[in-house]
C-alpha cells in the first residue's frame, strides 16, 4: 500500500476567510493515496488565519516593464544552466503571511540570515555549490471565488517586485509560484511574464490547487496533466528564446499519484529545466516513501524535496531510531537516489 503526505499549504496557505478545510498526512491508513483526509482538529491552524494583507490586485495586470529594468542590473549573474551544477536551497512563502512559510514568517533581514545558515549546512554536507533562492507564492488559491469566480488572487506588482529585489540583492534567484484555483494556466503565466524576462526569475506551478473539476481549492487535491506542464515549458522556452536568456527552471509540486497525469508525455526542452518536487509533510520515513513512490517512479528530469520547519515535527517517526520528531538533515536528504538538486524550506 502506498503512503502519501498532504502538503502543508493546505494547512497554512493564503486562503481568504471562510475556507476552513485542511488535511493531515496519510499514515498507513486504508485510504487511497490520493484521498483528502477528514479535517484535523484544532492542533492545526485554520487556513483562514493565513490571509494576506490587502495587497492583492485581483485580476489586474502588472505595471509596464520599464520599472523592472533596474532589476536587470542587480542579482546573480546567471550565464548558463543552473542544474545540475548547483543545488538550489530555497525559502518558500509570501511576505503577507507569517503562516505560509519561512519567506514571510520572519522580517526580511532575519529571514535572509536564516537562509544563509541553512545554506551553510548544505555547503558543509555536500561538495555541490549552493544557489540560494526565494520562492514566492505570487498567485494564491483562495477559499472564496472572487469577482471572476476563479478562486485565486494575484499579488500586486509591488509585492512581486519587492521579493524579486530581496532575492537579487542577496545574490539569490527567485521563483514565482502559481496556484491557479479555477483559472486557466495560460493567463496566469502571462501575468507573470514581465518578471520572468529577468534572467534570475523562474516559475513554479502547483497541481494541488489546479481544480479542474470545479471544486473549491482546499476541499480536494487538484491535478495537472502532462499537457499543462508542456504548456508551461513552452511558455518559458519562448521567453528564453525571445530574450536570449539562460535556461529557466520549472518546479512542479507533487505528493500524490493523480497530481500529475501522463508524465511520460512531458517533453524535455533545452531551454527549460524541470524539477519534480516532493511537496509532502510528515516524519522522515513517510516523506522518503512519498519521494520514491511519486517522484522516483515517475522521473522527468531533476528532483526536489521540501522540508517543513513545523509540520514535519508533528509526528514521531516510528521507523526511526529518533524518539522525538525531527527535521530531516541534509545528510538524510542526500541519502536519496536520485540526488535532490532543489531543496525547499517552508
Amino acid at each position: 500500500m502506498f503512503k502519501s503526505t498532504l502538503s502543508a499549504s493546505l494547512l497554512a496557505t493564503l486562503f481568504l476567510a471562510g475556507c476552513q478545510s485542511s488535511s493531515k498526512p496519510t499514515e498507513g491508513s486504508a485510504s487511497p493515496p490520493d484521498s483528502v483526509q477528514t479535517p484535523v482538529s484544532a492542533t492545526t491552524s485554520s487556513v483562514s488565519a493565513a490571509a494576506p494583507a490587502p495587497d492583492s490586485t485581483g485580476v489586474s495586470t502588472a505595471e509596464p516593464l520599464s520599472p523592472l529594468d533596474s532589476l536587470k542590473l542587480i542579482g546573480p549573474k546567471i550565464t548558463g544552466a543552473i542544474l545540475p551544477n548547483k543545488r538550489i536551497v530555497a525559502y518558500y512563502g509570501n511576505p503577507h503571511s507569517k503562516k505560509m512559510g519561512a519567506l514571510g514568517e520572519y522580517p526580511k533581514d532575519d529571514m535572509l540570515q536564516r537562509l544563509d545558515r541553512q545554506s551553510q549546512e548544505w555547503a558543509k554536507a555536500d561538495s555541490l555549490p549552493v544557489q540560494q533562492a526565494l520562492h514566492l507564492v505570487a498567485i494564491s488559491a483562495q477559499g472564496a471565488p472572487g469577482k471572476d469566480g476563479y478562486y485565486r488572487m494575484r499579488m500586486s506588482d509591488k509585492t512581486i517586485r519587492k521579493v524579486i529585489r530581496w532575492a537579487a540583492e542577496h545574490n539569490a534567484i527567485c521563483f514565482l509560484d502559481i496556484q491557479v484555483g479555477l483559472a486557466p494556466l495560460g493567463p496566469e503565466m502571462e501575468f507573470l511574464k514581465p518578471y520572468l524576462k529577468l534572467p534570475y526569475v523562474h516559475l513554479g506551478i502547483d497541481p494541488e490547487f489546479s481544480m479542474k473539476t470545479g471544486a473549491r481549492p482546499g476541499t480536494k487535491i487538484g491535478t495537472y496533466d502532462a499537457a499543462d506542464i508542456n504548456q508551461a515549458v513552452n511558455f518559458l522556452s519562448d521567453i528564453v528564446k525571445a530574450n536570449n536568456l539562460p535556461p529557466k527552471i520549472l518546479v512542479v509540486h507533487r505528493f500524490t499519484q493523480r497530481m500529475v497525469t501522463n508524465y511520460k508525455n512531458i517533453k524535455l526542452n533545452p531551454n527549460v529545466q524541470i524539477v519534480m518536487h516532493m511537496d509532502g509533510w510528515g516524519p522522515p520515513s513517510l516523506k522518503m516513501d512519498t519521494y520514491r513512490d511519486y517522484i522516483v517512479k515517475e522521473p522527468v528530469q531533476y528532483t526536489g524535496f521540501k522540508l517543513f520547519y513545523k509540520n514535519d515535527l508533528k509526528k514521531v517517526d516510528m521507523r526511526s531510531k529518533h524518539k522525538v520528531p525531527h527535521l530531516m538533515t541534509p545528510q538524510e536528504v542526500l541519502s536519496l537516489t536520485p540526488k535532490v538538486v532543489y531543496v525547499q524550506y517552508q
